[in-house]
C-alpha cells in the first residue's frame, strides 16, 4: 500500500491556495511551486532578481529538509521565469546550492506568476 504524507514547515511560505507545501508518497517528495515569499511576512522579497532566486531556493530547501531530504536528492527541478534573460542568474545562484550531479531541469518562460513574482520553482525529490 502507498504511504502518503503531507509535508509542512514554518520555514517556508504557507500555501496561498488549495495545495500543500509538499506531498511525500513512499520515498518521493513532490514540492509545490515556490515563489520568493518571506515565510514570516508572506511578502515577496525585495531587490534584484538574484535575491528572489535565492529566496525561492531557500524555500525549496526548507521544505526538502522538513521531508528529511536535501537539495542533493532533487531529481527534477522546474523553473518558471517571467523574463528568460534572468536564466544566467538562475545558473549562477543554482551553483551556490547544488553540486554535480545536477538534477534534471526545465526553465520555462511564462507571462505571469502568482503575486507578480518573477520566478517560481517546483521540484521532485527521491529520498535515499
Amino acid at each position: 500500500m502507498t504511504k502518503r504524507s503531507i509535508i509542512k514547515t514554518d520555514r517556508a511560505p504557507q500555501a496561498i491556495g488549495t495545495y500543500s507545501q509538499a506531498v511525500k508518497v513512499d520515498n518521493t517528495v513532490y514540492i509545490s511551486g515556490q515563489i520568493p515569499l518571506i515565510p514570516e511576512t508572506m511578502e515577496l522579497v525585495e531587490g534584484e532578481i538574484r535575491l528572489h532566486i535565492r529566496r525561492v531556493f531557500d524555500n525549496v530547501q526548507a521544505i526538502a529538509e522538513a521531508a528529511d531530504a536535501s537539495l542533493a536528492e532533487i531529481v527534477k527541478l522546474n523553473i518558471f521565469l517571467t523574463d528568460l534573460s534572468h536564466f544566467p542568474v538562475v545558473n549562477e545562484v543554482m551553483a551556490e546550492y547544488f553540486e554535480q550531479p545536477y538534477p534534471a531541469r526545465a526553465a520555462i518562460g511564462v507571462a505571469a506568476l502568482p503575486k507578480g513574482s518573477q520566478v517560481e520553482m517546483d521540484a521532485v525529490i527521491v529520498c535515499d
